[in-house]
């Protein structure tokens, strides 16, 4: 299938436009909510828990479409950005969006659009009438350097007209009229987090696409900031996950009893957590190397329990891909990294267990969280083995990496949970 041309012509104002329209619908829907439900503050909290539940649930969305764009390798098939094939982003036609592999990464580009403004909503709401000012200001910087970009290069033009866009909509939320108090802390904080996170997650995305040609230290650039782009990603997720958190009825009503938590289990659950963010990491940089599978069997790897590395064996290993496949020569760093991921699901799937077994004692909504826990590594390790066994499938691997996010945020609440020190134990409850 032939790339679609590219429409050089991008027009003067409909990139501010644009991104100002979208954003107005979404806030408009976003405020009727607020505006509504801002009374008593009972019903304002369940609202404001509901709306950080519903973005965490969209960035699991924008993790799905962006695994689907690495699975499918198609990462540059809108080539330039912050247009599209010379576009606005919100004016591609339908013909060039429903082409091959632009249908994913421009789709990817839109979702993450509407997720940065629920967080520009988001960033509001938890700050309360005291976000407004901040708000104006950082929008009135963004909007001033975008018309700036707009006026002085043509080359600039786009970037300028959307980042004039975005700094429009941040103005429109900070002159909101609400007179709302701000959540409990450190809730505005963490909201404010995630205002520049979306922000700087959307940066790395672009200057993925217009670096990815410029090579470092041997390595597309492309290829190293898409590694920074998913890791981010987990982050992100998790710190919206923890406003959710934060923001629900359960944690508001949760015991006030000391805790029965002890510190090795604490630090144990924090460790594994890291472990698990670690094995993210290391799968992003397997994925973003578009090296298809550096393994092709499972349990066992080249027959054997540890693969030989040697020159000859890597050598023998490509002249066997090539005959059945086109992929890229792999290296002996791929496979060791691979063996590597292998080794570490393994110690994550133990400590999971372990921590779910000491779990199981604590109340009712703290131990279904361990229970959680343990299912999805064990849906994990059955997703990457699915994954090597139906040759890196698209929609195999990209469940692998949801899974993956669910796996990561389940032990980081965990662990938010356990440092809060008000977790008690059902014997606890028995004595009390």
């Amino acid at each position: 299938m032939g790339t679609p041309n590219i429409h050089h012509e991008i027009p003067d104002i409909s990139a501010i436009l644009g991104v100002l329209v979208i954003g107005c619908l979404i806030l408009v829907v976003g405020y009727l909510f607020f505006f509504k439900f801002k009374s008593p503050k009972t019903k304002a909290s369940v609202w404001l828990h509901r709306f950080a539940l519903f973005t965490a649930l969209a960035t699991l969305g924008l993790i799905a479409i962006g695994g689907l764009v690495t699975s499918h390798g198609v990462g540059m098939a809108v080539p330039d950005w912050p247009t599209s094939y010379g576009y606005n982003m919100f004016a591609l036609p339908f013909s060039i969006w429903f082409t091959g592999g632009v249908f994913h990464e421009h789709t990817h580009r839109q979702w993450a659009s509407c997720v940065g403004i629920f967080v520009v909503i988001l960033t509001r709401w938890l700050g309360g009438e005291k976000s407004r000012w901040p708000l104006l200001i950082v929008g009135g910087i963004e909007l001033a350097v975008g018309l700036l970009m707009f006026k002085l290069n043509d080359n600039l033009r786009g970037a300028g007209g959307f980042l004039s866009g975005i700094g429009g909509v941040v103005i429109l939320a900070g002159i909101a009229w609400f007179k709302n108090a701000p959540a409990a802390r450190p809730l505005p904080a963490m909201g404010w987090w995630a205002f520049g996170l979306v922000q700087l997650q959307g940066l790395l995305g672009g200057l993925r696409v217009i670096l990815d040609a410029h090579v470092v230290a041997g390595m597309k650039l492309g290829t190293v900031l898409g590694i920074f782009h998913a890791c981010l990603a987990q982050g992100f997720f998790v710190l919206l996950c923890a406003i959710a958190l934060l923001t629900s009825r359960w944690w508001r009503d949760r015991s006030i009893q000391h805790p029965m938590v002890s510190r090795w289990l604490r630090c144990f659950v924090i460790f594994t957590t890291v472990l698990i963010f670690l094995q993210l990491t290391i799968g992003a940089t397997m994925r973003h190397q578009h090296a298809g599978l550096a393994i092709k069997d499972f349990p066992l790897a080249y027959g054997k329990l540890w693969p030989d590395t040697s020159a000859q064996a890597i050598e023998h290993y490509n002249s066997e891909r090539m005959e059945v496949t086109d992929a890229n020569p792999i290296t002996a760093f791929q496979i060791d990294l691979q063996m590597v991921h292998r080794a570490m699901a393994l110690m994550i799937f133990f400590g999971v267990a372990i921590a779910a077994w000491q779990i199981r004692r604590f109340q009712t909504g703290v131990r279904r969280l361990g229970f959680a826990w343990i299912a999805l590594i064990f849906m994990q390790i059955g997703l990457g083995a699915w994954t090597i066994w139906s040759d890196k499938a698209a929609d195999i691997a990209t469940l692998h990496v949801l899974v993956g996010a669910l796996s990561l945020v389940t032990g980081a609440l965990l662990c938010i949970i356990f440092s809060d020190g008000t977790t008690k134990t059902n014997r606890a409850t028995a004595g009390a």
